[in-house]
């Protein structure tokens, strides 16, 4: 065996170097919750229009930063409505997994950059600016 073929024989038998993934930071879980929470009441919204309790709930509009998404989480999870409703119930186990996370793990990585409890009622849309002279 020549002396070069060594080293590449012991690489080629170690395989390929393992991607570890970076763990989750408890800012990151928050994050990703936060979007499945809201991704899956506007899917019970589009996919449950008969069941009229839908209609009732709570708004799910979240901002992790936004100091009102503490109560806004626990009104999700406290209303009445669509009890026995199998994808509400999901949900708000979601939600309610969000707010322990936010309010007891992670407490002390997060922080609120406003309190305003209307931004959360109503969202500013979010637009794209081009470049000027592009349509």
């Amino acid at each position: 065996m020549t002396p070069g073929l060594l080293p590449l024989l012991l690489l080629l038998l170690a395989g390929p170097p393992s991607a570890q993934p970076a763990p989750l930071t408890c800012y990151s879980r928050m994050l990703t919750l936060s979007r499945e929470v809201a991704g899956d009441f506007q899917s019970l919204q589009a996919t449950e229009p008969s069941e009229p309790c839908v209609r009732y709930l709570p708004t799910l509009y979240l901002d992790i930063h936004n100091y009102c998404v503490l109560a806004r989480l626990r009104d999700f999870v406290a209303s009445p409505q669509c009890w026995k409703v199998p994808q509400v119930d999901a949900l708000k186990d979601k939600v309610r997994k969000l707010y322990t996370i936010m309010n007891s793990f992670c407490r002390r990585d997060l922080v609120f950059l406003s309190d305003d409890c209307n931004a959360l009622e109503y969202p500013i849309p979010v637009t794209t600016v081009l470049p000027d002279g592009q349509r």
